[in-house]
């Protein structure tokens, strides 16, 4: 049986493809801009926020500028924004999330400079915002985000890396526009061995995942969009470094634990609790840029979600699920 999250996959590679030809010159012309200001923000929430952390965290591991993450609410309640010579960068699938939406009228009202990122260009973000970068996926049905993921990561990590142009950012932008081959070869080489990954796993109920880094705002996404919303599966993310603190104690036999590995210099940690888990018996299961590309890794998010997104979409098929189906979403507002 086939569910439209399947077709959807496959388009990432276009969307990306699409928003780099539509978008890449005004991305430049928005990056160059930003460079004047003191502040910085990034406003998401779901996948969104798990792009906002990922861009971030890539961002922080080369450059000195500080960039706060944040809820739409939490901007929202914020009561230390720093309206001098600020922006702050919105990102939401449909240009409607109300957290989002919420956040941005705060920002108008603060007079902090507002870009919006959204697969939507008529939504209510598009029109309030100064600025606006549109990913060029089409229509996106399935919830937990395929392609929309791929191009708003796309979107704010190029408005991030040509905020500047020293020898660290060149290689960052140059991979960014080897995406659309990179993922269309994940996307057709990855799928047959997380199928039976998924099969294997079908039975369990609670997963950990983990990632330093930019990873961590995959291991976020994973954990909270992919396997919670899509697989409708009980999960946790964490940052490596965090294994020490809490899961420590709830690792043991039959536990699967998803690490995501980038050779980070904080995936030292994961590789140490990868060795603590493999004594006690822990169902370690783990994602290694290195077995799937040469491309920066700081870019391993990009890569890294394809094979996820297969394991996420045969674990819901597997225990009879639609991955792109809700049961509450769209439907509770508050």
């Amino acid at each position: 049986m086939s569910y439209k999250m399947y077709d959807e996959m496959l388009e990432q590679s276009l969307s990306l493809q699409n928003t780099l030809k539509a978008e890449k010159s005004h991305m430049v012309e928005i990056a160059d801009s930003m460079k004047e200001f003191d502040n910085l923000y990034m406003v998401g929430c779901g996948s969104s926020l798990s792009t906002c952390y990922s861009a971030r965290d890539a961002f922080h591991m080369v450059s000195d500028k500080t960039v706060d993450v944040s809820t739409g609410y939490e901007f929202y309640f914020n009561k230390k924004l720093d309206d001098y010579n600020s922006a702050v960068i919105l990102t939401s699938q449909s240009g409607e999330t109300a957290d989002t939406v919420a956040a941005m009228k705060k920002a108008k009202e603060n007079n902090i400079h507002t870009v919006a990122i959204t697969n939507e260009p008529d939504s209510s973000m598009v029109k309030f915002a100064d600025d606006a970068v549109i990913t060029h996926c089409g229509h996106e049905t399935a919830i937990l985000g395929t392609k929309t993921y791929l191009t708003q990561l796309l979107s704010l990590y190029y408005l991030l890396f040509n905020m500047e142009s020293t020898d660290e950012f060149k290689p960052v932008v140059k991979d960014l526009e080897r995406l659309p081959s990179v993922i269309d070869y994940m996307v057709r080489s990855t799928e047959s061995d997380n199928r039976e990954l998924a099969k294997e796993y079908s039975d369990h109920e609670m997963f950990y995942a983990m990632g330093s880094g930019p990873n961590y705002g995959l291991a976020y996404k994973f954990a909270m969009t992919m396997l919670m919303e899509g697989a409708l599966k009980h999960a946790c993310p964490l940052y490596s470094g965090e294994f020490r603190h809490g899961l420590i104690e709830r690792a043991e036999k039959n536990v699967p634990i998803v690490y995501l590995d980038a050779d980070y210099p904080g995936d030292e940690s994961t590789k140490k609790s990868l060795e603590f888990g493999e004594k006690l018996g822990v169902n370690n299961i783990h994602y290694k840029l290195e077995d799937y590309s040469n491309i920066n890794e700081l870019l391993s998010p990009f890569v890294l979600v394809v094979p996820l997104e297969w394991f996420t979409y045969y674990l819901a098929h597997y225990n009879e699920e639609d991955p792109g189906s809700t049961r509450h979403i769209g439907k509770v507002r508050y």
